[in-house]
């Protein structure tokens, strides 16, 4: 009963987007050909839909399925508004000649051509944007650079830069491996001081890793270091497993990949990164997520860290700088997360507006925000999830650079 609503849905959009589709062209073969394709089309869908197997996750087939449905169902839908609206607008008409002309025979006034031309010009827009963002869109990797300045930052770090990744996503990838070299090539030339991972490294499994362990690898070591944090995905959550024992295992299994990486992984728990006789300190905590677990301990992280020392924090979630990191009596002056992917659809150009749906869950879902002097830089993802592409939003490497406030004399 719960797939008979989606079916009848998916009929009467199938049965609009004909309609359109019949009002340019009256070729018997053409029509033909669409509607068989088109129920070829639902059918595999629906069933794809019906048959997903939490035992096995999400896979490159699930994305596949996913993006199908997407670049087929969006255009339609929107052909379905288009034509729903003049029927309405045709009732009202018509209601209103019955009672001029009294002509039942012209009652149902003829569906305009003009109509239906304008809704498949308006789905070829969304059809297009989303064929682009599955076949080059989710690999067009993008540089994004970002200068702060902090008052109380050491002077030996002032030019220090930081190059963030987040959300790998590695079971995602396709076997283009020729794309992610292309991106680990654009890290190592940034030549930062410091490469920071902010979680996600896989979708659920450690195996998904496996692959691109030689890839990953040649990511060059900075002169501060390399480091890594946990995201929701990590912990294996999306997934029936056999046995806690498997989850487990699987769980230090992606723990590991880290280390194989080059990568420290931190754990609820700091380092103190030093140039000369100064030091800043980077704190590392488990995914908290207002949704997605709460396994990040902030004050754990940080015991023996002084209340005026300067503080980079990496959490995944950026609802964790929202809810708790913003407000701690502590000042964490930059926050690095992950975890949105920007929804991996939107608008942006650049310096002058940004908008994706995803803002409506996420205050902080792309970029720079700031509080009282607390920064907080939400990186766009590297990898995909869900919807096998990038419309709008591309997939960033984010350059940091420190800044030391110059004092005015």
């Amino acid at each position: 009963m719960k797939g008979l609503i989606p079916l009848i849905i998916l009929l009467i959009v199938e049965f609009y987007s004909f309609q359109a589709i019949k009002t340019i062209t009256k070729n018997k073969w053409a029509l033909m050909i669409y509607l068989v394709v088109s129920l070829a089309l639902m059918l595999f869908i629906v069933y794809s839909f019906m048959n997903f197997d939490r035992g096995k996750g999400q896979t490159r087939g699930t994305l596949f399925v996913i993006g199908l449905a997407l670049i087929t169902y969006i255009p339609k839908i929107l052909v379905f508004l288009v034509l729903f609206i003049e029927d309405i607008s045709r009732l009202v008409e018509a209601c209103v000649m019955s009672f001029v002309d009294n002509d039942r025979e012209q009652f149902f006034i003829p569906r305009r051509r003009f109509v239906s031309q304008i809704a498949l010009g308006i789905a070829a827009i969304p059809f297009s944007s989303l064929l682009y963002g599955m076949t080059i869109g989710k690999y067009n990797f993008k540089v994004i650079r970002q200068q702060l300045f902090f008052d109380d930052l050491p002077e030996e770090f002032d030019g220090t830069t930081i190059t963030q990744i987040s959300d790998i996503h590695s079971g995602s990838f396709d076997e283009d491996t020729d794309k992610i070299k292309y991106a680990v090539d654009l890290i190592n030339e940034q030549n930062s001081d410091l490469l920071l991972f902010t979680g996600d490294i896989v979708n659920t499994h450690a195996k998904e890793m496996d692959p691109w362990i030689d890839t990953f690898k040649g990511l060059y070591n900075p002169k501060l270091g390399k480091y890594s944090i946990l995201g929701n995905h990590d912990y294996g959550t999306y997934f029936d497993w056999g046995s806690e024992k498997d989850e487990n295992q699987n769980f230090e299994n992606i723990k590991a990949i880290h280390e194989k990486i080059d990568f420290k992984l931190m754990l609820n728990e700091n380092v103190k990164l030093k140039k000369g006789a100064s030091e800043i300190v980077l704190v590392g905590v488990e995914n908290w997520g207002r949704k997605f677990g709460k396994k990040g301990d902030l004050k754990k992280a940080t015991t023996d860290v002084k209340p005026e020392d300067f503080k980079i924090l990496m959490s995944h979630d950026p609802s964790h700088w929202d809810e708790v990191v913003q407000h701690d009596e502590d000042h964490y002056h930059l926050t690095l997360s992950g975890h949105t992917h920007g929804l991996q659809f939107g608008i942006e150009i650049p310096g002058f507006f940004k908008w994706s749906p995803v803002q409506y869950i996420y205050k902080q879902w792309a970029g720079l925000y700031e509080n009282a002097g607390r920064y907080i830089y939400v990186n766009r993802g590297f990898g995909f999830h869900a919807y096998p592409g990038r419309v709008g939003i591309m997939p960033e490497i984010t350059v940091i650079e420190l800044k030391k406030t110059k004092k005015v004399a």
